[in-house]
């Protein structure tokens, strides 16, 4: 494209001459005059030469030729009688130029003629050319072929001035009018949906319903269930079903259902329903692993980058335990270190949850430091606090300062005039947790109040800290004078024996009987099963049969008496419990292994010096 084009598409031999004068395109531009009246070969050599004669050579003088020039062309009346209207200088649409002597033009240039636009218009066929603007751009430098030193240097990103936001910045309202679906919006329901509604929601009024049977109501519900539920309802049967005594897999998949329902409904969670789904999934099993660690971190991860809920301090105390029962340490501080970033406040549980991290890490100095670092905090000290200092120091390889604890922890309780005992049901110990912590927060601030709090709070120990205690001394200490004298003080802190307290027994009858000169003998072994019955015949509220006590059970009489006693106490566990598949086939895995294993029962008395032959009892 020329430097002054037109509507004509040029030929092909005026192309061609343009190639080889695009270096002087700017001089008809600058000195149009002595262009025009080169029309001879001679003309055209004078005027070049002085031209050239005319070009300064110093900085300033070229500086001034080139306004000069640049001021004749403005004046120049050729140039004025068309440019009526200042257009863009490169643009696909030129002004026309009158000039008397066409021909002139043609001859030097070998251009196309120029015609004004008012005389002559585009044809209709006649497609306008393309905008150039880059290529001319590009046709002011010289441009090399080939490589040179620069295409080796290493090429540099231009800094970006305008950096991109790391946002949007966006926090999930917890507003009842911010919420969607509406608080008030659930699907029509007919009459019969809406019978089983008012049963769901009469259920839920009555605490004392259990988990099991709220969610036997929502399921009677036909599918997709959810939509026909309002917010009120939503929210209040998942607190229902998060609130258990002990999480396993039967309510983790049960809570976990009704999630997968909401999302399927595209209804929106709270916070504290993300950190139950995320205590569920960690705190389900027995020992937590990096199984149950890498699930509960892929849920806080579509907790805050799918769902947008950010979490709080309660749903960082859940991954710091989880990551602490795994012995994922350095883990476990880097969520603590992420907690104190975004400015969440600790309470009484991230305190009492890092003196279980230091116990995990067998340091008794350091959960000395977080105890006093909880009461510095003005949080409350109660029974809870204690027996995590008790199992920090008993993991620690500290038994006596954990006994001190306990002797102490028994000598304030009966120093109190208006002392209480730990309640029995695990919501009514949920309460007084809720309450603490609410004291707590009040106590930061005001020390007269912490004193009224503390002296109301209870100190007294509980099943969980006999628990502690009955399985260090019967399972690792192998002391039964200890455990005896531990099993006969529950009673003066109206404590009935638990299922755990007799699987922590008959631990100790699988680690230290069965071997001579032993405390753990046979017949203490049958007093123990005897009390055992005893409890499940008058049904007892916190002794069952389960898979635990049925397989330690036999574990503990193939190891003190033999196989055939040990069949003779499974036939009549068996008659007393009704077991699910999965407990049964537990239980008789364990049997299987019995019966597989030499008869210890026979070898006992040849075990450590033994003076008989076991050919003798065959």
């Amino acid at each position: 494209m020329s430097f002054l084009c037109s509507s004509y598409p040029p030929t092909s031999g005026s192309f061609l001459q343009l190639s080889k004068v695009a270096s002087r395109q700017f001089l008809p531009f600058l000195y149009p005059i002595d262009c025009f009246r080169a029309s001879s070969p001679r003309l055209k050599r004078i005027g070049r030469r002085q031209s050239f004669r005319s070009i300064p050579s110093s900085a300033t003088e070229i500086e001034a030729w080139f306004l000069n020039a640049i001021t004749n062309a403005g004046h120049c009346p050729k140039h004025r009688s068309t440019c009526t209207q200042p257009r863009p200088f490169f643009s696909s649409r030129r002004p026309s130029v009158q000039i008397k002597n066409p021909q002139t033009v043609n001859t030097t240039f070998q251009r196309r003629k120029y015609i004004s636009d008012a005389q002559q218009e585009l044809p209709d066929d006649v497609e306008p050319e393309p905008n150039r603007t880059r290529e001319e751009l590009l046709e002011l430098v010289d441009q090399y072929t080939g490589d040179s030193y620069t295409d080796q240097l290493p090429l540099l990103e231009l800094p970006k001035l305008y950096q991109p936001s790391d946002g949007p910045h966006l926090t999930v309202s917890e507003k009842l009018e911010d919420e969607w679906p509406p608080p008030n919006y659930a699907w029509p329901a007919d009459e019969e949906t809406k019978k089983k509604l008012d049963d769901l929601e009469a259920g839920l009024k009555k605490w004392s319903n259990t988990p099991k049977h709220i969610f036997e109501l929502y399921q009677a519900l036909p599918e997709p269930r959810a939509p026909y539920l309002c917010a009120k309802i939503r929210h209040k049967m998942l607190h229902h079903l998060a609130v258990v005594e002990r999480k396993d897999e039967v309510s983790m998949l049960r809570y976990m259902s009704v999630l997968d329902d909401m999302k399927q409904a595209a209804i929106p969670l709270s916070v504290s329903e993300w950190t139950s789904a995320l205590s569920f999934v960690s705190r389900y099993v027995a020992r937590s692993t990096e199984v149950e660690v890498e699930a509960a971190l892929t849920m806080w991860r579509e907790m805050e980058h799918v769902a947008g809920v950010k979490g709080d301090n309660a749903t960082f105390n859940v991954l710091f335990d989880v990551s602490c029962k795994a012995g994922k340490f350095t883990l476990a501080e880097m969520i603590y270190k992420e907690m104190e970033r975004r400015g969440l406040e600790w309470n009484r549980y991230h305190h009492t949850s890092k003196i279980f991290y230091y116990g995990q890490k067998r340091s008794g100095d350091g959960a000395r430091a977080a105890y006093k670092e909880l009461i510095e905090a003005g949080e409350i000290v109660d029974t809870v606090v204690l027996n995590a200092m008790i199992s920090a120091l008993i993991k620690s390889n500290e038994p006596q300062a954990a006994e001190n604890v306990y002797e102490r922890m028994k000598k304030a309780h009966l120093e109190r005039s208006e002392s209480q005992l730990p309640p029995r049901d695990y919501k009514a110990r949920r309460e007084i947790n809720n309450t603490l912590k609410a004291w707590g927060k009040i106590a930061k601030f005001n020390k007269d109040k912490r004193a009224e709090y503390q002296a109301k709070s209870i100190i007294a120990p509980d099943l969980q800290t006999y628990r502690i205690l009955i399985h260090y001394f019967a399972v690792n200490a192998g002391d039964l004078e200890r455990t005896a004298r531990l099993l006969d003080e529950m009673k003066y802190f109206e404590l009935h024996l638990h299922g755990a307290i007799f699987v922590a027994v008959l631990k100790g009858f699988v680690a230290h009987g069965g071997i001579r000169y032993t405390h753990w003998t046979e017949n203490r072994l049958d007093n123990v099963y005897k009390s055992l019955l005893e409890g499940l015949d008058a049904n007892s509220e916190d002794l069952c049969i389960n898979r635990w006590i049925g397989a330690w059970v036999l574990r503990a009489f193939a190891k003190c008496s033999g196989k055939s006693r040990t069949l003779a106490v499974w036939e009549e566990i068996r008659s007393k419990w009704e077991p699910s598949e999965e407990d049964l086939e537990y239980v008789m895995e364990s049997l299987q292994k019995i019966l597989d294993s030499p008869d210890v029962g026979i070898r006992r008395h040849d075990w450590m010096l033994g003076s008989m032959s076991p050919k003798k009892y065959l």
